[in-house]
């Protein structure tokens, strides 16, 4: 699934990483606990959470993802999206709930970490 899809889907605002929104993605997660984000997910993924602080980007880094949705209307602050743009990744934000994201994420096609699309 292509950024740009993610951001339709969601209705998002693109915080940053604009000239990436054609790149694949080909799973998704969604947490709050950085620690099950480490742990977990082994492909690069977009991350949904309703977590705002740099601990997210840097995780973000970390496992090689490619995109951040922030979910309920959250936004980071400027520090953590020039972190995030230096890094080469997308930042967006939603209205959407965690879950309802991730629902509509997943009835478009994108797969969970591991499985199949």
């Amino acid at each position: 699934m292509l950024i740009k899809t993610i951001v339709d889907l969601l209705d998002a605002n693109v915080l940053c990483g604009k000239e990436l929104l054609e790149n694949e993605i080909h799973s998704a997660c969604g947490s709050d606990m950085m620690s099950d984000v480490l742990a977990y997910v082994k492909e690069q993924a977009v991350l949904l959470t309703g977590l705002v602080n740099p601990q997210v980007i840097r995780t973000a880094m970390m496992m090689d993802m490619r995109c951040v949705v922030f979910v309920r209307g959250k936004n980071p602050s400027e520090d953590m999206i020039e972190l995030a743009a230096e890094n080469g990744l997308v930042l967006l934000s939603t209205a959407e709930r965690l879950y309802v994201a991730c629902g509509k994420l997943y009835a478009a096609g994108l797969a969970g970490d591991g499985e199949q699309s």
